[in-house]
């Protein structure tokens, strides 16, 4: 499709949903009101709906709605299933009489019981016919759910047998039912369409996976730019953290302490400023429940949306990273060359990606608020503590500290490269009688801090780009497993414990519509 074609069906849909007076209006979250429940539900309908789906199914579409517009919504849903053949199933509760009258077909179960299904302008006089006749002036549908409803004890008129409880009368409808002409209509239709060989579903056309990247990179950049919470309440906290620590490590220096000094700065901006990152997990909660409802309804794979959320996530990270580790780097007093800079912001970058990642996996595996941010900072909390610098690398224990945390550790190879970065080609001032009078940065970074200096610090640098790319597809493996296996688990677990009882309607199907074979509902 045309982007002219996809405007003018977007614009359509939103007027056919009553939404026009909403145009460019934000849907709104924490510190912006934004539009209603109501027509937040009506926005979810539109997405379900642009399409054009040749089966689509609602579940209750009409919450959150007054009786006015739940009508109208149903009326156009009605409509859109006459004018394009569509199979329309709904489920929904309570409908007033006047949504009730666009049922075409009616399904009302009770604890998972079939206690009618067929035309719903019959099922009036199949409850008479059985002795629960809907009492005049009652809505039809507010008398099938009271007889069926098991939740509460309270015994039914019959109309020619005295009173019935609750479980009697679903009794006396789900026999009559199963003895009915509806019934043995419905078995010799799923009979004929099971011998009928109906060959793979058409599954419909999408855009292209560049395109997708594209435009799902667009939308989060978006919705990046305008949650508060996302980066821009962490670019102030960078800020103010970043001139208390350029304060507090104000122009070192180059005597003989500072190279604590200057150790110590280094480890706080690599491992305590990249901890914040976990302040974006309830952002990227969000993120997970929009793709996991999305994806479901296949508008889009797995790999567009990890490409799409890495490219959006890196304009916003390169801003956190110069900004606030410039005031840090040049208060301080660190090296003054340009080069040492750039490497230094390239570290802070790479690390906040590298934790960005590490806080998305969290995100795909426990999708809870409290848990997940419980969950990273604990595992960020014993990287640190593995990376080398609170115990120098030689007098961590070996078991679990040295193998394998030590080496898998990004905060390692952080503090290698920016030590390497910063402590290489200075002298300081050597503390020991009848010793050489300065000590090299060499010396410094190999008896001092014991790190390793059998490669560059380049090395250090390649190796955490490989632990982010590493961990972004961690993370494409774990969303693309987890949508394959939850519903298999679900499957397993699930019993037919909780009672449900609500009316299920098949509004507006058309006769004339194909069977969509092969489908399971």
């Amino acid at each position: 499709m045309s982007k002219s074609k996809k405007k003018e069906r977007a614009d359509m849909t939103i007027r056919e949903m009553g939404l026009q007076d909403a145009i460019n209006t934000r849907i709104g979250g924490w510190g912006v009101k934004g539009i209603s429940g109501g027509q937040k539900r009506r926005v979810s309908i539109c997405i379900e709906i642009l399409t054009h789906p040749r089966l689509l199914f609602l579940d209750e579409p009409t919450s959150g709605l007054d009786s006015a517009a739940s009508y109208y919504v149903m009326s156009r849903i009605a409509s859109l299933d006459r004018q394009h053949g569509r199979t329309i199933i709904t489920s929904i509760h309570q409908p007033s009489s006047e949504v009730f009258a666009l049922f075409d077909n009616l399904c009302l179960l009770s604890s998972g019981r079939t206690v009618y299904f067929g035309p719903a302008h019959a099922a009036d006089e199949f409850f008479s016919s059985n002795g629960f006749p809907c009492p005049t002036h009652q809505n039809p549908s507010d008398h099938f759910l009271k007889t069926i409803n098991k939740d509460f004890e309270e015994d039914i008129e019959q109309g020619f047998g005295g009173k019935k409880s609750k479980e009697e009368a679903i009794d006396i409808l789900t026999k009559a039912y199963k003895s009915s002409d509806n019934f043995q209509q419905v078995q010799t239709q799923v009979s004929e369409i099971y011998k009928q060989d109906g060959g793979a579903l058409k599954k419909r056309s999408h855009a292209s996976f560049l395109n997708q990247c594209l435009v799902l990179t667009r939308r989060s950049f978006v919705n990046m730019y305008r949650d508060l919470g996302y980066y821009w309440l962490r670019l102030a906290i960078y800020f103010a953290l970043t001139v208390a620590l350029g304060t507090i490590f104000h122009n070192v220096g180059y005597s003989y302490s500072s190279i604590k000094d200057r150790g110590a700065m280094l480890m706080y901006v690599a491992s305590f400023l990249t901890f914040m990152s976990i302040g974006g997990f309830p952002s990227f909660v969000e993120d997970m429940k929009v793709f996991g409802r999305e994806r479901l309804n296949g508008h889009y794979g797995s790999s567009s949306f990890v490409v799409g959320n890495t490219l959006s996530s890196v304009p916003y990270l390169l801003v956190i990273s110069l900004i606030p580790g410039a005031i840090a780097y040049f208060l301080t007093g660190l090296q003054k060359e340009y080069a040492h800079f750039i490497y230094y912001a390239l570290v802070l970058f790479t690390c906040m990606m590298l934790v960005e990642s590490l806080m998305m996996i969290v995100a795909s595996v426990v999708p809870n608020f409290l848990m997940g941010i419980i969950t990273g900072a604990g595992i960020q909390g014993l990287l640190i503590l593995g990376g080398g610098f609170f115990r120098l690398p030689n007098d961590l224990p070996n078991v679990f500290w040295r193998y394998p945390l030590y080496y898998i550790s990004f905060n390692r190879y952080a503090y290698q490269g920016l030590y390497k970065n910063e402590f290489l080609g200075l002298t300081f001032p050597s503390n020991i009688d009848g010793g050489p009078h300065v000590i090299t940065g060499e010396e410094v970074l190999r008896e001092t801090w014991q790190m390793e200096m059998a490669y560059s610090k380049w090395v250090d640098l390649s190796i955490l780009i490989g632990m982010v790319v590493l961990y972004r597809f961690l993370f494409f493996i774990i969303i693309k497993t987890t949508e394959k296996a939850i519903p298999t688990i679900k499957a397993i677990m699930s019993r037919p414990t909780k009672q449900t009882k609500q009316v299920m309607a098949n509004p507006f199907a058309t006769p004339s519509a194909t069977p969509l074979h092969g489908a399971s509902i």
